[in-house]
């Protein structure tokens, strides 16, 4: 049974929901799912922009034989080969041998490696500034190189203002029946897993979205964007200006909020009960927008989502083996492959006889560029005791001031 929506006049959501799959790139939870998007133009040519996962392909092609009927479908654009986009590709030229496909010089290349047989089909190559028109409809295409893929492009229908965005302006979870993203209370509901995509799939990447936003505001004027159209999560129609300006503050590394996280490794309870008396005087000293986490039990994408939100973090691990407890040690290691930056970072080591794990986080932190590491740090010797209360007093302060100035 077919499950299309209507974007706009002669442009249809043709995609799919996927409820079954656990981990979105066998490493990010999707507890509340992902959507797969594609989107069907029925102009003079039919064009489809973009496939979906081979989990959901049949539902894109029940999709697909709905809408068009009897008509074929003319042109497959791909703005985006990676998989979870791309896999579906076969599966389009067996049902539609003639359909002709735009993409990029490097699109086709990753083509042919995942061993998609395309040269049989006619292959149009466009680069950044090209149009084409498909009737009444006219597209140009924008470069967008590492925004996350090397292939990737976006495309922009000058007819009806719609921006087929690849990957850009997505998000973790499933639509569920809805398409657009003021059908639901976005910032209440949706905010969280549209961050934690954007940090974790494309966060790198920042320079190479802020070249993208760019090029979007100076090849098309951004006034002139009405749709955004990713490859997950909804659709963009109104207020676009809000996600907008989000991904302006996550691309430039600027936290969206001035607030704490503290981030703690313990293995017996004595450094989780160090970040809790942590939390509470800084709370009494007035910084009440704070975040506990356990490093262990909390997977590193949504520490690194909330990274992106808050303006300080606080890093308390216990020492093993001499070394930083190997949950904090992956999460300072994510927060290094993801480029993160211009935060404000507060340090709590801990250990028995030879607490080295305060010393190993800082230097890490340090390989950082535009990090600021706070001068008031404290050991925890074993547990925390009454005569380090003016030890946690200063660091609470140090927090505090910082946060409040």
């Amino acid at each position: 049974m077919y499950c299309v929506r209507t974007v706009t006049d002669n442009l249809y959501w043709v995609g799919a929901n996927d409820h079954r799959t656990h981990l979105f790139e066998n490493i990010h939870p999707i507890p509340r799912g992902v959507s797969y998007n594609a989107y069907l133009l029925m102009d003079k040519s039919t064009v489809l922009f973009d496939t979906v996962d081979w989990s959901v392909c049949r539902q894109l092609m029940e999709n697909l034989d709905h809408l068009l009927g009897d008509r074929p479908l003319d042109y497959l654009v791909i703005n985006h080969m990676e998989p979870d986009h791309g896999a579906s590709i076969e599966e389009i030229l067996i049902r539609w041998p003639n359909v002709k496909i735009i993409s990029t010089a490097k699109a086709f290349m990753l083509m042919r490696q995942f061993g998609f047989t395309v040269d049989n089909q006619e292959l149009i190559e466009v680069k950044e500034g090209d149009t084409f028109s498909f009737g009444s409809h006219t597209v140009t295409f924008i470069a967008a190189p590492m925004v996350h893929w090397p292939e990737a492009m976006v495309t922009f229908d000058t007819t009806n203002g719609v921006l087929f965005s690849a990957d850009a302006f997505g998000s973790f979870r499933s639509l569920d029946g809805k398409l657009f993203a003021d059908e639901f209370d976005f910032d209440r509901e949706w905010i969280d897993d549209a961050r934690r995509y954007y940090t974790n799939i494309v966060g790198k990447y920042g320079p190479q979205v802020v070249a993208l936003l760019n090029k979007a505001a100076s090849i098309v004027g951004l006034e002139n964007i009405k749709f955004l159209c990713p490859l997950h999560g909804p659709v963009w129609r109104k207020d676009l200006g809000y996600i907008i300006d989000k991904y302006t503050h996550w691309a430039t590394y600027e936290p969206e909020e001035k607030g704490v996280m503290i981030v703690y490794a313990s293995m017996y309870g004595n450094t989780e009960a160090a970040a809790e008396v942590l939390a509470a005087k800084l709370t009494a000293r007035g910084v009440t927008n704070t975040r506990l986490y356990d490093v262990s039990s909390t997977h590193v994408s949504y520490l690194i989502s909330d990274l992106f939100k808050y303006s300080h973090l606080v890093l308390a691990s216990v020492t093993y083996n001499l070394g930083i407890f190997p949950p904090m040690h992956n999460f300072l290691m994510d927060m290094k492959a993801l480029n993160l930056q211009k935060r404000t970072v507060a340090i709590m080591g801990s250990g028995s006889w030879a607490p080295r794990s305060g010393a190993l986080m800082k230097e890490e932190i340090e390989s950082l560029k535009n990090m600021t590491i706070l001068d008031e740090e404290m050991t925890v010797t074993s547990s925390l005791k009454a005569d380090n209360e003016s030890e946690i007093d200063a660091l609470a302060d140090a927090i505090a001031a910082s946060v409040l100035k």
